[in-house]
């Protein structure tokens, strides 16, 4: 009988008391790697996400952007004996090639092209060391602070390198521009100085996630497998770095459904109106125009707070101040206080809209 007891004793035991997250966190097979929430930044996992290592091509995600915020992507670019005489990956650039930059970031970002990389950046910088100052300096106006680079393709160089973290405030920069975002996130693209298209390395888009929406390949033997990647999904999306990934497709596609998952958007700010106390006598309507999303776990929901900020002699201008939101005290996010005008708030009425409609036909004098 005490056996018996025993076994219904520790069987409610396991079931009363409370059982661990399997979910709680994922396993990553990359030596570094980080998860990112591309419209806030917020960081959802890292695993020695600032440890400075070799990168390989994701190196080009950088170089891209340089050569699309250049505005010359319509310039037919002169092929020199140098980029194509570049070693690995290449798009076989030939010297009578009639090719624009737009096609040579196709050629870069799609299929890793350590030839398109050079013509780049001699077309752009002068020379590849021109170029690699030019890098230097967006790598430090981006806020990467822990890299450095010498070549716009990313072989292998001992002060050479980047981080997980470095790299994802790198994408995250690159996927705010239009043109970026539509190369990054195309399957396959055909130059008119190519009579077959090139095919986008990237895995994750072509075949392997419905939700991957960008990013970029790269290999060699001593930096071993990176790879970034993007993906969107219910209107949120995420960033994916990992550094030295044997399973990197794998790791990616766990850390993007664990994100999705644990740290979905949610709305933590109405569009509203208040009345906020200021240092002269009388308080002044403000209003936030619109709703804030930030991504949550279910267990931070209720931990969220607010501070309002208002100047303490608003001006005339619409923005008078913030407000400031904290999770567990500190500052995640802020929008703007604008002052809230009720006469501009008022719909327009039938008579002052067909007046108004008057005036721009006939001019001024219907009085």
């Amino acid at each position: 009988m005490r056996p018996f007891i025993y076994s219904i004793c520790i069987a409610l035991i396991f079931v009363l008391l409370p059982q661990p997250d399997l979910k709680a966190s994922v396993q990553v097979s990359a030596e570094n790697a980080i998860l990112m929430d591309q419209e806030t930044g917020r960081v959802l996992y890292e695993k020695n996400a600032d440890n400075p290592t070799l990168i390989a091509s994701i190196t080009k995600i950088l170089t891209a952007i340089i050569a699309i915020e250049s505005g010359k992507l319509d310039e037919y670019v002169k092929i020199s004996d140098n980029a194509i005489s570049t070693e690995g990956s290449s798009i076989y650039l030939k010297k009578e090639d009639k090719i624009t930059l737009k096609d040579l970031v196709y050629g870069l970002m799609l299929r890793s092209g350590n030839d398109a990389a050079v013509a780049i950046s001699e077309h752009i910088g002068g020379s590849q060391e021109g170029f690699a100052y030019l890098m230097n300096e967006k790598a430090r106006w981006i806020g990467m602070t822990n890299s450095h680079f010498d070549n716009p393709h990313g072989l292998d160089s001992e002060t050479h390198f980047s981080t997980a973290y470095d790299m994802a405030l790198l994408t995250k920069y690159a996927m705010e521009n239009d043109i970026f975002r539509e190369i990054s996130g195309t399957s396959s693209y055909q130059s008119s100085a190519r009579d077959y298209a090139w095919i986008n390395k990237n895995k994750l888009l072509t075949q392997l996630y419905k939700y991957s929406n960008g990013g970029k390949t790269g290999y060699t033997r001593a930096a071993g497998r990176t790879l970034v990647s993007t993906a969107q999904k219910n209107g949120q999306t995420l960033i994916v770095v990992t550094l030295n990934a044997p399973s990197d497709w794998q790791d990616h596609m766990n850390l993007f459904e664990w994100g999705f998952e644990k740290f979905p958007l949610r709305k933590i700010q109405d569009k509203s109106t208040m009345r906020l106390q200021t240092d002269q006598e009388d308080a002044i309507t403000a209003e936030i125009q619109e709703s804030i999303y930030y991504p949550l776990a279910e267990n931070e929901v209720n931990n969220i707070s607010y501070k309002n900020y208002v100047s303490r002699t608003p001006s005339d201008f619409d923005k008078i101040g913030k407000r400031v939101f904290y999770l567990h005290d500190e500052a995640i996010t802020d929008t703007a206080l604008y002052r809230y005008s009720l006469e501009e708030s008022k719909e327009p009425s039938f008579w002052n809209t067909f007046l108004e409609q008057l005036k721009r036909l006939f001019g001024d004098n219907l009085d």
